[in-house]
């Protein structure tokens, strides 16, 4: 039986926190995922439209074997200055890798950003962007809980019709084996079943953690959802998000990790991985349990879970956002 954890949050798999800062003048924010030390990494990218930093590091031929940060961030390609805000504070730490006694440690922080531009508020920041600043003050307030929706890099995000916002989710095994979700929700496609008020990812709900709304779904319209994002266009959304688990898996592994948990958006999103989208899901291990029994398999229900915890974590972030300017939160529309 696979149940949720108890802070339902991807921080319930150990050694890791979340810090968040947002610029409400601004209407954007920055999140930041932070283990105790540095953790095996891999990613997945899906959607059309990426924006990163340092992704290339993460494959598993690469020198580096760890991250110290990964970071979320509103603001399109002004976003990919928050990493390095999240550096400065690590290097302060004495984080980061040495590729030789006696030269500097460079902390090695990967990120991914939305496009949150047409969020509303004063875009007009001049010639250093608010990023860099946000997201060290996101690494310097991490923390084991944190908030969801209009918080960090959800704070200007818009799914489908919706107000989108920041999501996260655990799940345990019945073997103990913890995986956590940690998503920024801000897709082209639609969260919610056309003509009703139910998620599409509402099969996989724990305990009420979206609503707890239940109902017969009718035959499906296999065309595009009426309430996705109108005036679709390129480079203008993006969905990022990070699975973690406890397990002590290779990069390798971690790899097959990430491309499983990529299923939790199409069971959550309706359309997913668009021309129009950056879609991507970072994959981390903070290894602190051994697997028992054959590796390959221990990775199939992993993925498995992964995909599942995503899902939730996304409807779990629109439906935890509020209200913003003209972009109506889900459970306004819904009198929830």
């Amino acid at each position: 039986m696979i149940r949720k954890g108890p802070r339902n949050l991807i921080t319930d798999v150990a050694g890791l926190r979340v810090g968040q800062a947002e610029d409400h003048k601004v209407r954007t924010g920055v999140t930041v995922l932070l283990p105790d030390a540095p953790v095996a990494a891999a990613v997945d990218v899906r959607g059309g439209a990426p924006g990163t930093r340092d992704v290339e590091a993460l494959d598993p031929v690469s020198l580096v074997d760890g991250v110290d940060a990964i970071v979320l961030s509103g603001g399109s390609a002004f976003g990919l200055d928050a990493p390095s805000g999240v550096q400065s504070v690590l290097r302060a730490r004495g984080r980061g890798y040495q590729i030789a006694p006696g030269l500097p440690r460079v902390p090695v922080v990967s990120g991914a950003i939305l496009f949150d531009l047409a969020s509303g508020g004063n875009k007009e920041w001049g010639e250093e962007s608010p990023y860099r600043a946000l997201g060290k003050a996101a690494a310097e307030n991490a923390a084991e809980s944190f908030a969801l929706g209009n918080a960090g890099a959800g704070l200007g995000a818009v799914a489908g019709r919706y107000k989108g916002g920041v999501g996260s989710a655990s799940s345990v095994g019945d073997d103990g084996f913890t995986v956590g979700a940690l998503v920024a929700v801000n897709a082209v496609g639609s969260p919610v079943i056309p003509g009703m008020d139910l998620f599409w990812a509402h099969p996989l709900e724990q305990d009420g953690e979206f609503g707890g709304r239940r109902g017969t779904v009718p035959p499906m319209d296999i065309d595009l959802p009426p309430d996705m994002k109108s005036a679709v266009r390129a480079g203008a959304n993006t969905t990022i998000a990070i699975v973690a688990t406890d397990a002590d898996l290779s990069r390798i592994e971690l790899k097959r990790i990430a491309i499983m948990a990529a299923d939790g958006f199409a069971r959550a999103l309706r359309p997913v991985h668009t021309p129009f989208d950056g879609d991507l899901v970072y994959a981390v291990s903070s290894a602190r349990r051994p697997l028992s029994g054959p590796r390959p398999l221990c990775v199939l229900k992993l993925g498995h879970m992964a995909a599942d915890c995503l899902a939730r974590a996304i409807a779990r972030g629109v439906y935890e956002a509020e209200t913003l300017g003209e972009f109506k939160s889900y459970r306004d529309t819904y009198g929830r």
